[in-house]
């Protein structure tokens, strides 16, 4: 089908760009979604809530301000979705819990305000498991999303929701939240882009769970779409400091010109040594390494000292710690939780108890253990590597063998761990859809930077992008297209 009658395909950049010449008004934009929405949604179940009579609004006013000749931002009447853990005035934010299920957001989140001060049109809020703590998406109070690959496999989690609306032409981009792969493993899943930035780069002021204590370390909200070139435009929509984030920290948004990339020097990596990865994996990883190479980068095999440990205290921040931060919440309520959350409370039970002498050793030695990886990137300062061991797997499987060995959820060796790393370090990590499963299932590669570099590596994506082919429609969307 072509574009014109099929402008839910086209990138969020290009959506902007046919609303600025005309080609399509606002209003059209969005019905067309609002269509896709009703064809599609009940078969993946992405949304949480969905704001049809807010966005025909907000797009009846964005043709307006066109008609008038009035100044427009770079994302003017471009659709979006929201992960429901972040702040939408109007909206329901339960972030999948029935706990949560009265909560509406009474102001927007500062990136929200951001991206609609951009011009974006907000078409509602996405599915997350129960208090985000899964890497797939189902809960109790709106249930299970599917992945528009295969049905009967995840589109990951926790920001599976806003991956599957994206992937499937839903919606043009959105924003996840990120704690230990959480935009990264989705977008991996459902052959999408997302960066995880730097934490404080972009405010995760209004999320809930709120970004303080161990969740200001680890955790951070950031853009996925479809394109890498999408990803950079709304990062550069919402980057920027706000008080409400403790991590915030005042780093400009800069260009990155083709002579800063020529010769950079990047180290790839298949494996961890430690923890298995399937082989399509290892391909797309060598495919991306080659893309690069060709560019003009330079290219070589390396791969940092101190990745498993890394791993082991991610666990001691994101397991122990933020079961802790969240135990007041969820205290007296067990009954109601999702299976899923019982099920990570109970990994998080069967641990010896978090002290604060335990608490402050991995802090300490995570500090220690950063530096020294920062060290080694002087020389490497982009990172390739794999997102996770496996490409979207079944819902519910709670363990796969890989090259022989059985790699396991949330237990070691654990198949996420190639994400939690860059958590536990603070780094950004953007993933770029490369390669195929033999089943035919999307494989991303993962482009990691030092801290506050994302505009390098999403150059460096984008160099990837470029020559591996970049999305692709999943096969649901385009069954549904004909």
């Amino acid at each position: 089908m072509p574009l014109s009658n099929n402008p839910t395909q086209c990138s969020a950049t290009e959506m902007a760009a046919m609303i600025r010449n005309r080609a399509i008004s606002p209003i059209e934009l969005i019905e067309a979604h609002l269509g896709r929405i009703e064809d599609l949604n009940p078969l993946l179940n992405a949304f949480e809530c969905l704001d049809a009579k807010g966005a025909l609004e907000q797009a009846r006013a964005a043709q307006h301000a066109l008609a008038d000749g009035r100044a427009v931002g770079p994302l003017h009447g471009v659709p979006i979705t929201i992960k429901s853990s972040i702040d939408v005035a109007g909206l329901p934010t339960p972030s999948g819990s029935r706990l949560r299920a009265g909560h509406v957001a009474a102001a927007d989140a500062p990136l929200v305000a951001r991206l609609k001060a951009a011009g974006a049109i907000v078409l509602g809020n996405t599915n997350a498991p129960e208090m985000l703590m899964a890497y797939e998406t189902d809960n109790l109070l709106q249930g299970r999303t599917n992945n528009p690959w295969a049905l009967d496999r995840t589109p990951g989690g926790s920001s599976g929701g806003e991956s599957a609306a994206i992937a499937a032409g839903l919606s043009a981009a959105g924003v996840g939240s990120d704690g230990g792969g959480s935009i990264r493993v989705p977008a991996h899943y459902t052959g999408i882009c997302g960066l995880k930035p730097t934490p404080g780069r972009i405010p995760g002021t209004g999320h809930y769970p709120p970004p303080v204590g161990p969740f200001a370390l680890i955790g951070v909200v950031g853009p996925m779409a479809r394109t890498v070139a999408d990803l950079k435009l709304m990062f550069e929509v919402m980057a920027g400091p706000d008080d409400g984030d403790s991590m915030a920290a005042p780093a400009p948004v800069r260009q990155v010109g083709e002579s800063e990339l020529r010769g950079l020097c990047v180290g790839y990596f298949e494996d961890d040594g430690h923890t298995p990865v399937t082989p399509e994996t290892r391909a797309a990883v060598r495919a991306a390494a080659a893309a690069l190479t060709e560019a003009g980068l330079r290219v070589q095999p390396f791969r940092p000292d101190g990745l498993e440990r890394a791993r082991q205290f991610w666990w001691v921040f994101f397991g122990l710690a933020g079961a802790f931060v969240l135990g007041p919440a969820l205290a007296g309520h067990e009954e109601e939780l999702s299976p899923i959350l019982k099920e990570f409370t109970g990994i998080v039970a069967a641990e010896p108890p978090l002290t604060a002498e335990r608490l402050m050793n991995a802090w300490i030695a995570r500090d220690e253990l950063r530096a020294r990886f920062l060290a080694q990137m002087s020389e490497f300062p982009v990172l390739v590597c794999p997102v996770c061991s496996i490409p979207a797997f079944r819902h519910g499987e709670r363990e796969w063998r890989v090259e022989g060995r059985a790699v396991r959820y949330l237990r070691d060796p654990d198949v996420f761990t190639y994400s939690q790393w860059f958590n536990l370090l603070g780094n950004p990590a953007v993933v770029v859809p490369v390669g195929r499963s033999s089943e035919g299932l999307p494989i991303g590669v993962q482009v990691v930077g030092r801290p506050y570099e994302e505009e390098l590596i999403l150059a460096v994506a984008a160099e990837i992008e470029k020559r591996c082919g970049g999305w692709q429609a999943p096969p649901l969307s385009v069954q549904r297209s004909q």
